[in-house]
């Protein structure tokens, strides 16, 4: 039984794997991936032009098919299902250290953890690391005034707890995340 149970894990392992490497193929043609070290993001991922009337609508040419969209210069996300349809939209407070453009993939996810801050956070969705700091989305358990300044690097993109749950529900691991300017 045991034998079972992890060829059964083995083989779950290995279709996740090839799942987010498929994914990730198919998200290389969409938007602008990451550059290699020591290269230039924004000399491949070009400013997203955005709408005059609407700064809220989904940016074009920030992807295709079922995705998060981070904006770095709009503090913005966006929760798209395919066929560019917005399920949510809403601000974010960016955290100390941003992303690269490109295309990622959630990679892991905490229900509960305390931030790089000292502060309780939830619905914790990562999906990229900068220089050991981990990237990504959460919402502070305690509604208090974000403070602009912290000695400690961070990389949480901190969202109402709302907002957080609508994440959560969405991102699960695997699921893309598009960062445009």
């Amino acid at each position: 039984m045991a034998t079972s149970n992890a060829t059964f894990v083995t083989a779950l392992t290995a279709a996740a794997l090839g799942t987010v490497g498929f994914l990730g193929y198919q998200a290389a043609g969409a938007v602008p991936t990451r550059t290699s070290a020591g290269s230039d993001p924004a000399a491949v991922a070009a400013k997203v032009p955005r709408h005059q009337q609407d700064p809220a609508a989904l940016p074009p040419g920030s992807g295709a098919g079922e995705r998060v969209v981070y904006s770095l210069d709009d503090d913005r996300v966006w929760l798209v299902r395919s066929g560019d349809e917005v399920i949510r939209t809403f601000e974010v407070i960016p955290g100390t250290i941003d992303p690269a453009p490109g295309v990622y993939a959630v990679t892991s996810r905490s229900n509960s953890v305390t931030g790089t801050d000292g502060t309780p956070i939830e619905h914790v969705v990562r999906f990229t690391s900068v220089n050991g700091v981990a990237i990504g989305f959460s919402a502070a358990v305690r509604q208090t005034p974000p403070t602009t300044t912290t000695p400690v690097p961070t990389g949480g993109i901190r969202e109402s707890r709302r907002d957080g749950d609508a994440m959560w529900d969405f991102a699960t691991i695997g699921a893309r995340v598009a960062v445009i300017h």
